[in-house]
């Protein structure tokens, strides 16, 4: 029996790295996908592989940071699937590093209107959807840096700091209306986001962001996939506010 069979699941950033991950696994286990994400020159090659899976996935262009493309993504998951069992708010943005002092306004509110308002605005419309159904499990994608800081990098830790008390605080008010609202913090995995901003693709820099994991590798995308399917399915029934650790032992140090 497949664990999410003929459920909906909705997934911003569906269409690479960590939320395609996801995205595959969520198809294999019998759901109907609603990928969501900003369009580009991979759409057709990630959504064939998710469909590979589960032909009735849906690819929704949206981006998160504008809170009436995110209204109207979550009415047509609906309006297509006829219901929203899990949602995983994973679309998110690096940003250029800088120094607090050095970093530009744009900068700032360019990477907090991705990476915090979009996952605000992901669950306001999901939460009104599931508080009808009295069900529902969201995921909140967060970070090593939602725990701890990291120099130049203080719009994203920032960012990721608030999915955690969105998170939490989210979970305290819907508890008992059968809604369970957890988050995952991955350490650095090895995706198309940190070729971006320059890690993968520059070894001195590679080696360094290794160096800082006990484990001494990056995680891949299909292992956070893995935390994300526990916390979508019925094994972690009784978790709601918790924000899972995912990282090589990053936060252990």
């Amino acid at each position: 029996m497949k664990r999410l069979e003929n459920k909906t699941v909705f997934i911003t950033g569906g269409l690479s790295g960590i939320g395609k991950a996801c995205a595959i696994m969520a198809a294999m286990e019998g759901a109907n996908v609603a990928a969501v994400d900003l369009k580009s020159a991979d759409t057709d090659a990630a959504m064939a592989a998710i469909k590979k899976h589960n032909p009735k996935a849906i690819f929704i262009e949206c981006n998160v940071a504008d809170f009436g493309q995110v209204a109207a993504a979550v009415e047509k998951t609906v309006s297509t699937f006829g219901t929203l069992e899990v949602a995983l708010n994973n679309a998110g943005i690096g940003g250029k590093p800088n120094k607090v002092g050095d970093m530009a306004e744009q900068e700032w509110l360019t990477v907090i209107n991705v990476n915090l308002n979009g996952v605000f605005n992901c669950m306001k419309h999901q939460l009104v959807q599931m508080a009808k159904q009295k069900s529902g499990v969201i995921v909140n994608m967060s970070s090593i840096l939602g725990k701890v800081g990291f120099a130049t990098s203080s719009h994203y830790a920032a960012a990721k700091h608030g999915v955690i008390g969105l998170t939490q605080t989210a979970a305290l008010e819907y508890a008992a209306e059968g809604i369970r609202i957890n988050a995952i913090c991955p350490g650095f995995i090895d995706t198309p986001l940190l070729a971006k901003g320059g890690i993968t693709n520059h070894p001195e820099v590679a080696q360094h962001i290794v160096g800082l994991h006990p484990m001494k590798r990056l995680g891949s995308a299909d292992e956070i996939a893995n935390g994300f399917f526990f916390l979508a399915c019925d094994e972690s029934s009784f978790m709601t506010g918790s924000a899972l650790e995912i990282d090589g032992g990053y936060l252990a140090i």
